[in-house]
């Protein structure tokens, strides 16, 4: 051992994937079905499941150009995402604009869903390039609300993460998807859910990598031209279904 090891030892430890906890994922999972708003376990069910997928999205975020910027410049987005002055500057039509509106709809902030996570991983502050990589995966969430299309209700919540899962390859996005189309499925036959979610997961494939985006520059794109460029193909499947059977889901208990 090194005089400086043996000094600093924490400095040498060495940053471990997270175990995977299938038992865990799936209490919270429990506890999410009987009340959707209850967005922690959704955090508790990710960190269960997550395993290397922070590691290996970070180190994909470095083998592009734009993604290797990001990563140099670690700017936390949801500092900006909670700004009003800053999203009050985007026209109307554009990325930026559709999300204010997203947002201002529900009462969301994205400061309120990082409370949330600290309750679950009170690390997810650590001053680490991994950390940094789940905070931004954390804080783009609603943003791929708006460029997917896929509303908050069950369904849509179902769609977004079977469409994550497909970007960034956390069991615990696919686990959710799969579980929330399983029971919609049974509360309602006559909703395809499965249909929906296997669609969400194969348009989140079929587009581009959207965890490397330049989301300041995005924000100022006509959101068409947004989903054209990405590859973000139309959410039919979920469209198609009645908005008033979408928000009469409660999932069972």
């Amino acid at each position: 051992m090194t005089m400086d090891a043996a000094v600093y030892p924490d400095d040498f430890q060495i940053l471990k994937p997270q175990r995977i906890r299938p038992l865990t994922a799936f209490r919270a999972f429990r506890k999410l079905i009987r009340n959707k708003e209850d967005t922690a376990q959704v955090f508790e069910i990710m960190r269960a499941l997550a395993g290397r997928s922070g590691a290996r999205g970070y180190s994909r975020l470095l083998k592009t150009v734009e993604g290797g910027r990001q990563a140099f410049l670690r700017d936390e987005l949801a500092l900006k995402l909670d700004d009003p002055v800053w999203l009050a500057q985007f026209g109307p039509g554009t990325v930026g604009a559709e999300y204010r509106a997203f947002r201002e709809a529900r009462g969301f902030t994205a400061d309120g869903l990082a409370e949330t996570a600290r309750e679950v991983a009170p690390e997810i502050d650590a001053p680490h390039p991994v950390v940094w990589y789940s905070r931004r995966l954390r804080d783009v969430h609603d943003i791929w609300h708006v460029l997917t299309g896929y509303g908050t209700d069950a369904l849509g919540e179902a769609c977004v993460v079977s469409f994550s899962y497909a970007q960034t390859h956390n069991l615990g996005f696919g686990f959710i998807g799969y579980g929330a189309a399983r029971e919609i499925q049974r509360e309602k036959r006559s909703v395809p859910a499965r249909r929906a979610v296997l669609q969400a997961w194969a348009n989140g494939r079929r587009a581009k990598w959207l965890p490397g985006l330049d989301y300041e520059a995005l924000f100022a794109e006509p959101l068409e031209t947004a989903r054209a460029r990405l590859g973000i193909r139309p959410a039919t499947v979920y469209a198609d279904v009645p908005e008033a059977d979408r928000a009469a889901l409660k999932l069972r208990a």
